[in-house]
């Protein structure tokens, strides 16, 4: 299996993690958002502070105020965009491939296009998850788990189309396997892992057709 047969039909791969926001080219809570989602994946939730993100932004910190008023809203604002941004993604392989199992080898060929970024911070929504997991109970906490949730539902969804009555356990297991890699990935500081891990799982998608 060649890179070109895990691209997308046009040649273009949907990037992974959405593309940052260049500083005064979007408004100050697009700004704040995106700096914070920037660094939410890069030093974690408990190591980032609302400075850290309105310095980031290049937004004063007062101002900060006027947008979110607690960290745990402008988290919740990061995980309402990343879902946004997966929520894309996954069209423009519904839109860009016919067949099923074209679309989940894409999604693992974009995932593994993030190697050298998984390998120096991890998977973007995988450390988030686990890391705001430890303190998701209570009123008012954001659901994380959203994160984890819309790639699973739809890649159950391109394994019933393949007729696979197994669809939701062959989703987890192919989930599981990405994290699983990129948890690897990150912790080995070897890029190669998951990209082997990508060619494994579409000639694994291969034998279910």
């Amino acid at each position: 299996m060649t890179n070109s047969d895990l691209t997308m039909s046009d040649g273009a791969r949907p990037p992974a993690t959405p593309p940052a926001t260049p500083a005064g080219r979007s408004g100050k809570r697009e700004r704040l958002v995106a700096a914070a989602t920037q660094m939410l994946h890069q030093q974690g939730a408990e190591a980032t502070t609302l400075a850290d993100i309105a310095k980031e932004a290049g937004v004063p910190l007062g101002n900060v105020y006027y947008y979110f008023k607690t960290k745990g809203d402008i988290i919740a604002a990061v995980i309402d965009a990343q879902a946004g941004f997966i929520h894309s993604m996954l069209a423009r392989l519904d839109a860009s491939q016919e067949d099923p199992g074209a679309r989940l080898k894409a999604l693992f060929a974009a995932l593994a296009g993030e190697n050298q970024m998984v390998a120096r911070y991890g998977c973007p929504h995988g450390t988030l998850c686990q890391e705001l997991a430890k303190h998701a109970e209570g009123p008012g906490a954001p659901d994380v788990s959203v994160l984890v949730r819309i790639p699973l539902d739809w890649a159950q969804r391109q394994f019933a189309a393949m007729g696979r009555a197994d669809a939701r356990d062959l989703a987890i297991q192919a989930i599981g396997a990405y994290q699983g890699a990129a948890l690897l990935t990150s912790a080995l500081r070897d890029p190669a892992v998951l990209e082997r891990e990508s060619r494994r799982m579409a000639a694994w998608i291969d034998s279910l057709s």
